[in-house]
């Protein structure tokens, strides 16, 4: 057997396995205290990315989509095994195929290509293990709490107080788009979107190209929501979304769209400074988790939002 390590993505950590019989893996190893978006704290984390494996598993065995890239179960069933409090191992099929960069615009027909597979997906039966998801960015409070003591020192590692600097040159933006994602949520949630299982990240750095299409990875992030949800990583022009309409009979919501394109920004914003009030020291990490947080502030600033200010991946 051989391991090797894998340094792409953000947050997560990735080895590439041959095993005894000359097989590809893909080993992951999550951080559990780390992936709030899956459950606050630890073991609620653990609890959440084992409920959207299975769920993964579930589309790719039960509902036959095989661009699924699902986790292989361990020997007791579970598709995430516990290694400590705070880690968590999947382990996933080598899946062939020339891989996508975050950021990277693609064309009219591969476009269409990625809404075909999520026509397929948000169509299907969610798994009874789909976790949910909410309109609301989740830590938004944090960053309100933050906004809140800009007078004070942070002393949590070296970006405290660059963070806290940064933080009070944009708080009159970020309060502002704060309260127009609040606008937004209350106009969604009164348009009663219907509730589809959605992928949550299908951007190119999410999208493997095999000789039979697309696979999608990363399925850590699956939960159920308007299809806007996926639909905005995509394209926030509903025109660029015809081919999902002609195939499901439905016209995404320009409101959805400016919603989850806004809604991933701030949840970038919450994370970065939940991450830099906190413990933390320099590292390769830190350091992409300060540039994202500065270009993320900036593009808020500018009117912007959306997809090209996640790091890393």
């Amino acid at each position: 057997m051989s391991v090797s390590y894998a340094p792409v993505g953000f947050g997560d950590y990735h080895w590439q396995v041959i095993d005894e019989d000359g097989r590809p893996w893909f080993a992951t190893v999550s951080d559990l205290e780390h992936k709030e978006y899956c459950g606050r704290g630890a073991a609620a984390a653990l609890e959440g990315l084992r409920r959207a494996m299975e769920t993964a598993r579930t589309l790719r065995e039960r509902d036959g989509l095989r661009f699924v890239v699902a986790p292989v179960p361990a020997a007791d069933g579970r598709t995430v095994v516990a290694l400590d409090a705070r880690y968590a191992l999947a382990v996933f099929p080598h899946v062939p195929g020339r891989p996508g960069r975050f950021g990277q615009r693609l064309s009219e027909a591969e476009r269409d290509q990625v809404l075909e597979l999520l026509a397929d997906l948000h169509g299907r039966t969610p798994p009874e293990t789909t976790p949910p998801t909410t309109l609301e960015p989740a830590g938004l409070s944090g960053v309100h709490e933050a906004l809140g003591e800009l007078d004070g020192v942070w002393s949590g590692g070296p970006f405290a107080e660059p963070a806290r600097e940064l933080l009070a040159e944009h708080a009159a933006t970020l309060r502002a788009r704060c309260a127009e994602c609040a606008e937004l949520t209350d106009e969604v949630r009164r348009r009663g979107a219907p509730l589809v299982g959605t992928h949550g990240e299908p951007h190119p750095g999410n999208l493997i190209l095999g000789e039979d299409g697309y696979w999608l990875v990363d399925w850590d992030t699956v939960g159920l929501a308007p299809p806007e949800r996926d639909l905005s990583l995509i394209s926030a022009d509903p025109s660029e979304l015809a081919r999902y309409t002609e195939l499901t009979g439905r016209t995404p919501d320009p409101a959805g769209l400016a919603l989850y394109r806004l809604r991933w920004s701030l949840l970038d914003v919450a994370e970065f400074v939940e991450w830099f009030r906190g413990e933390h020291d320099r590292s390769e990490d830190t350091e992409t988790a300060w540039k994202g947080f500065t270009e993320t502030l900036g593009q808020l600033a500018d009117g912007a939002s959306g997809v090209a200010a996640r790091p890393g991946e």
